[in-house]
């Protein structure tokens, strides 16, 4: 017996767009009364390809106010509502941040697709000093409220899973239970999955990231966020392809990482999407940190490659030409 149903040709309607599906999958968990609403986020979010741009915009807890003031940081970006403003013009599929941060704009921003990022913790307390562990900030029933009663697009939900961590079987069933009930309520989920604690002695092994690409899968979690490989001697582009196939169907996608070169950006997208068979992108400071022309053409630039398939030169030029 197959786990998902199936739709071919499907034809849905979204915001702003009148959209043809191939193949969509629906989960066995997901409610007979909600398998439109599931397919309509996810449509959505992928814009109909199946693959997800995501905006990260999680990082003011994540990393503090580190990337987002100094040296090679645009000034506009120390002020939260530029996050917004790049997600309201710039072409992605979904912008994932905290509820309380969606809260404070979603007002003047009504028109973003949001993903609630369910927990979050600073990077303080160093793993040297302690295991990672991050609980839960709100539960599923709370971001529904939310949803209904703002009026606001949100699509999904998400949280982070730290491998490896003495407190990994915290967070482990506290994301099992929020990939049930963003199921049960229709909504689309991705888990954000690093390797780490101390007993993690590299958090980039391909092996193990690949470990936690299973582990999203067997949540039942429609995505999962990993970082992107790295072995001595190795090509990253080939050894992310184990993450991929021990997925399964769960999709992958890889963080952006620190701010690097634009051209080398695309190429590295390209070739996780091209090549690996990964299924989008998370990228934050490679676009926030920018301003908000070229954030925007930034945006313009990736979705190119992620959504339309189209090569790194294509995308540059794209990028270039704004």
């Amino acid at each position: 017996m197959e786990s998902f149903i199936r739709y071919q040709k499907k034809v849905f309607v979204v915001p702003g767009m009148i959209m043809e599906m191939e193949d969509v999958m629906v989960p066995r968990d997901i409610p007979k009364k909600v398998e439109n609403e599931y397919i309509k986020n996810m449509t959505a979010a992928t814009h109909g390809t199946g693959r997800l741009m995501l905006l990260a915009g999680d990082q003011k807890v994540e990393h503090l106010n580190d990337d987002f003031h100094g040296k090679g940081i645009h000034p506009s970006d120390s002020d939260p509502v530029h996050l917004f403003r790049i997600a309201q013009e710039g072409r992605i599929g979904v912008f994932a941040t905290q509820m309380g941060l969606i809260a404070r704009y979603g007002r003047e921003f009504n028109n973003v697709p949001y993903l609630v990022k369910m927990n979050s913790k600073t990077n303080l307390v160093k793993t040297e000093q302690k295991d990672p562990f991050s609980g839960m900030l709100y539960d599923v029933e709370q971001v529904i409220d939310f949803k209904n009663n703002s009026g606001l697009d949100i699509l999904g939900v998400g949280a982070t899973i730290y491998l490896g961590s003495e407190y990994e079987h915290m967070m482990l069933r506290q994301a099992a239970q929020m990939v049930q009930k963003a199921h049960s309520n229709g909504l689309i989920t991705l888990l954000w999955i690093y390797p780490r604690g101390k007993s993690v002695p590299d958090e980039k092994d391909p092996h193990l990231i690949a470990g936690a690409t299973g582990v999203a899968a067997t949540l039942g979690s429609d995505f999962v966020k990993i970082n992107y490989p790295r072995e001595e001697g190795e090509e990253s582009r080939e050894i992310l392809k184990e993450a991929v196939k021990a997925a399964g169907n769960t999709k992958v996608i890889c963080a952006g990482g620190s701010s690097i070169d634009v051209k080398n950006f695309l190429q590295r997208l390209h070739d996780q999407i091209h090549i690996s068979g990964a299924s989008g992108n998370a990228t934050g400071r490679n676009i926030h940190q920018k301003s908000l022309k070229e954030a925007v053409r930034m945006c313009a630039a990736i979705s190119a490659i992620t959504l339309d398939g189209l090569s790194v030169e294509k995308a540059f030029e794209i990028y270039n030409m704004g």
